[in-house]
């Protein structure tokens, strides 16, 4: 495999982004409130802006491996991924004036504060587990995947790019807090649109301009938006990326504590709702624009796959192949694109490293304090202990990401466990916030199920792989003497696209062969169906009930903060009319009392 070079102008600019986030931590440590209160270190003291907010919320999202992922499916399966952005268009508005409302009703540092309050203290240790585990699994991969791309193409040490991005992130995530990482945020953002646009802009170049570009992604099959298949194996079809999409988007917007952290630290709810509407066109951007890249790329490699010559072995490997291929004569634009790929990684462990230190302290850490000493932790003794909590999780990302390497298929089991808990844990919500029939132990069954059912379906096996759209080697230089040991590979890529395929569609289990889009969509409507009849059948036998959603005894006043604004009203104004029906009653039995004395 060919490895390229990263000269000293590249290390220069890679040094000073990451001394320039290293920086940023250091001021707001010395800053302001100095980090001395958890409600300026997890919450940025509620003061944030809509902009910082906005940036972070995309960047929060889009990590390296969806950096690199995104441009190779639209260099191996075309363009029709772009259709999701339309789930985000229709999910905003339902994450910003539905769920969002909600939590900043209660301002809690940890949003599974809302499952006690809503259902008990069992079903918010149940969804804090699922989420710590989901976050601490992906952070690894979040940081393994691009230091393993980076290193067998442009030849950084695999183990040096973990330790800097890890120990970077760590030092400035521990010293500055949540306004740290928001800023920061902010500055790795542009890093992330450079290092994609560099890649367009190269490949324009050498191509003779967009068109050129766009040209041959039409001639060669790329161009594809209009599957509206209704068959479920179909991998990408306007109802799995919209459907699909609008679940995975509200699990991650409407209820993650990663991202709804960030919410809560802006001024008001107003501003709040602005900043989840200003992501909209920011992550769309970088969305349209990393699928263009993919495209940009298939131009410059359309005679001549990388994959097939045996120069690379993985998609994720293009973009930073293309970068040293192509980007080797202009000093330091290799830098800038390593820069981006490596922001994309910082600020996707650091915002989890902030949501992890904030779960800890508020569902593990005071309950067990309250519990061993009988009185509450004070802010002023939990700050540095949730410093600590932070300190550690980005220490064992690190390890974790070192442990990777050994676990094989491990890695895109905790990819697929990233999405698989996000279904069930929205349709807790889902349930608390829409629902008032629901009741803990229905709940809890219900969740158990989804996870249990999404867990199958995401590790179950075996399963198709999806056939990759025509690549050529026609145009390779015919000098790979070496190509023995790529021989294996070639042959298994071109198993994807013969037909028959090596192992004929109808020996796969039905299930195993669903879009991937489904399997967050099943994990939610599992876990929303089956709590909701569980609910109902142990409150009818007299096994559970609901009492959490009363703020009375008698069961007659409903807690209006726990339900989405229009069900909030609607329960207010049914008790107002029974209110004023009841004064009725009073007034006309003191009026015929009156008559009769």
């Amino acid at each position: 495999m060919a490895v390229g070079s990263f000269d000293g102008w590249d290390a220069v600019v890679l040094a000073s982004i990451l001394i320039i986030s290293a920086l940023i931590g250091i001021y707001y440590r010395y800053t302001g409130g100095k980090q001395k209160t958890t409600k300026e270190y997890l919450m940025a003291d509620q003061s944030m802006t809509t902009f910082p907010v906005s940036f972070s919320l995309m960047a929060s999202f889009m990590s390296a491996i969806t950096l690199m992922g995104v441009s190779s499916e639209a260099y191996q399966f075309g363009t029709m991924f772009c259709v999701i952005n339309i789930s985000y268009l229709l999910s905003t508005p339902i994450a910003a004036y539905m769920f969002l409302p909600v939590f900043y009703r209660m301002r809690t540092t940890s949003v599974y504060e809302y499952l006690e309050r809503r259902f008990g203290h069992a079903t918010r240790l149940a969804a804090s587990i699922a989420f710590t585990l989901q976050m601490v699994l992906y952070m690894a991969i979040a940081l393994y995947a691009p230091a393993l791309a980076l290193e067998a193409v442009t030849g950084i040490n695999k183990t040096t790019a973990i330790l800097v991005i890890g120990l970077v992130c760590t030092f400035y995530s521990t010293l500055g807090g949540l306004k740290a990482v928001l800023i920061t945020d902010v500055f790795q953002s542009f890093l992330m649109f450079a290092g994609i646009y560099a890649v367009i802009t190269v490949s324009a170049i050498k191509a003779g301009g967009l068109g050129a570009i766009w040209q041959v992604a039409l001639e060669r099959g790329r161009v594809e938006l209009w599957d509206f298949s209704i068959d479920p194996t179909v991998r990408h079809t306007w109802w799995s990326l919209i459907i699909g999409g609008m679940v995975t988007y509200l699990s991650l917007y409407g209820v993650n504590q990663t991202q709804v952290q960030r919410l809560l630290s802006v001024r008001n709810l107003k501003g709040a709702q602005s900043a989840l509407w200003w992501n909209l066109p920011i992550l769309c951007t970088l969305s349209f624009s990393t699928i263009f890249s993919g495209l940009a790329m298939f131009h410059y490699y359309r005679n001549c796959d990388p994959m097939l010559e045996g120069r690379i072995k993985s998609g994720d490997q293009l973009m930073p192949l293309f970068a040293v291929d192509t980007m080797g004569q202009y000093p330091g634009l290799c830098g800038l694109f390593v820069s981006g790929i490596f922001s994309a990684s910082l600020s996707t462990i650091s915002s989890a490293v902030t949501s992890l230190s904030a779960v800890t302290l508020e569902d593990y850490l005071k309950p067990l304090y309250k519990t061993f000493f009988k009185s509450a932790l004070v802010d002023s003794k939990s700050t540095f202990p949730t410093k600590i909590v932070a300190c550690i999780y980005g220490l064992l990302c690190i390890a974790l990401a070192f442990g990777a390497g050994s676990l094989g298929g491990v890695l895109q089991a905790s990819l697929t466990i990233f999405g698989v808990v996000g279904g069930p844990l929205l349709g807790i919500f889902t349930m608390g916030i829409f629902t008032t029939r629901t009741n803990q132990r229905g709940v809890l069954l219900g969740f158990m199920l989804g996870l249990l059912f999404s867990f199958w379906i995401g590790f179950g096996g075996p399963k198709p792989k999806p056939p990759i759209l025509d690549l050529s080697t026609a145009g390779c230089s015919l000098n790979n003497s070496t190509g023995s040991s790529s021989e294996p590979f070639i042959e298994v890529l071109r198993g994807f696209t013969e037909s028959p395929p090596l192992v004929p569609e109808p020996h796969f289990f039905w299930l195993y062969r669903l879009s991937y889009m489904w399997s967050c969509v099943l994990g939610f409507l599992i876990t929303s169906s089956c709590g909701y009849c569980f609910s109902i059948l142990l409150a009818y036998f007299k096994c559970a009930d609901n009492s959490q959603i009363y703020l009375d005894r008698q069961q007659k006043l409903l807690d209006y903060d726990l339900f989405a604004p229009p069900l909030s009203r609607r329960f207010q104004n049914i008790h107002r009319k029974q209110q004023l029906q009841q004064q009725g009653v009073q007034d006309e039995m003191l009026v015929k009392l009156r008559d009769t004395l």
